[in-house]
């Protein structure tokens, strides 16, 4: 099973790519349908709808009367608050029913969970993938006004007391534009469907990471963003389970070119935890790679006053490894133990780099040669690796010296 999560302002035209999915074999779970399901006439959630905002929102018929409820619930804060406790916990339960049920009746299937609030509620790292469709104020406004009924003043608050572009971009994996035709739209869609979602699902359902590309690219300043929210799904996951997770590596240092796949470290209290972790990482979209078991250990970086102690054990320098299914965003996860001397240069490395830019130009190079080395070949990911290893081996005791110059702590 796939989870993705679809959200967009009110008027963006979300519905619209719901729907495209749906067409395309998605199981939609559609949260405006369920938000009115559960305040139907004889309803719980209608009774405290009613105790909370009194008589008025109700139609003669005895049905919920939407616009006199949204001009009393949008007035203030305090009132729109009051609402999504109400009706938000309905939905969430009957949301997992239906989830339930789709899983029930297909083999692997792609559930697009279709959220209003879902940026609100704080619920994107819940998602492998998050889809945001957008459209600005005044297109949003003058489709409400036309379409929907709305006078200009309701359509304007109702917009206004919904996520911001800025904070629905934080949790953006998927921008779809709709500032044009909904024939665009429905093709943007379906493009995204074909090219990434349907992937993804693939290597999910046969627990295999995403081709990584091995080629440079110049730095990426949107590599932090997108690492953010890369660390918001693992910390969800993981929850008590990790001692903490580091974006590391090249896409952690600002200004630094490097393959464009995102590493983030996980911090474990024991190898066994390393491995008890596969249980919630593979099922939101991160398989186990069991072929890589371990980091290339190194000579002994102690320093003089005894502070570190790097073992050139083998045995400490093991780690569990997992890979992102996700094609749009390659992703390596370590898992490494606490305290371990793996876990302590990855953590060192990053910062040794970002505070030394003369360092760059040498490890472009190295990692130039390694790409040249190993040509595009079955192993071209393991031959890099390995023919990067020469100078990490010497970056490792400059790292160390300079943390011991510094007072660096990991």
């Amino acid at each position: 099973m796939l989870r993705i999560g679809l959200t967009g302002g009110i008027g963006a035209g979300k519905s619209t790519v719901s729907a495209t999915f749906s067409d395309c074999g998605a199981v939609v779970v559609d949260g405006d349908v369920i938000a009115r399901e559960v305040v139907e006439p004889g309803t719980e959630g209608l009774a405290r709808l009613v105790d909370a905002f009194g008589e008025h929102i109700l139609l003669p018929d005895g049905a919920l009367n939407r616009p006199a409820l949204a001009a009393v619930a949008f007035s203030d804060d305090e009132k729109r608050t009051t609402l999504n406790g109400i009706v938000h916990p309905l939905v969430a339960h009957r949301r997992s029913e239906l989830i339930a049920e789709a899983v029930a009746a297909a083999d692997n299937p792609v559930i697009v969970e279709d959220i209003p609030l879902l940026v609100e509620s704080q619920m994107a790292p819940l998602f492998p993938l998050v889809v945001i469709v957008h459209a600005d104020t005044e297109t949003r406004v003058a489709r409400l006004v036309e379409y929907r009924g709305f006078t200009e003043e309701d359509a304007r608050a109702r917009v206004a007391a919904q996520a911001s572009d800025e904070q629905r971009r934080a949790v953006a994996d998927v921008w779809l534009d709709n500032s044009g035709s909904q024939g665009e739209l429905i093709e943007r869609a379906r493009e995204l469907w074909h090219s990434r979602i349907v992937p993804f699902a693939y290597n999910v359902q046969h627990g295999r990471p995403a081709r990584q590309p091995l080629e440079l690219v110049p730095y990426d300043p949107s590599w932090p963003d997108q690492a953010g929210r890369v660390l918001a799904r693992l910390r969800t996951a993981c929850g008590h389970r990790a001692k903490r997770i580091d974006h590391i590596g090249s896409t952690a240092v600002p200004g630094l070119d490097g393959k464009d796949v995102i590493d983030v470290q996980i911090t474990v209290g024991s190898l066994a935890d390393a491995e008890g972790l596969a249980e919630v990482l593979e099922p939101v979209g991160y398989p186990p790679v069991s072929s890589i078991t371990a980091d290339v250990a190194k000579p002994d970086g102690r320093s003089t006053d005894g502070r570190y102690d790097h073992s050139p054990d083998p045995a400490l320098w093991h780690k569990r490894f997992h890979g992102s299914a996700d094609p749009g965003r390659p992703t390596n996860v370590h898992i490494r133990v606490d305290g371990w001397p793996n876990q302590q240069f990855a953590l060192l490395f990053t910062d040794w780099l970002a505070a030394t830019p003369g360092v760059h130009a040498e490890y472009l190079a190295a990692k130039r040669h390694a790409q040249a080395e190993a040509g595009a070949g079955a192993d071209a990911h393991g031959a890099y690796a390995a023919a990067k290893e020469p100078w990490f081996l010497d970056a490792y005791r400059r790292a160390w010296a300079w943390a011991d110059s510094t007072g660096w702590r990991p």
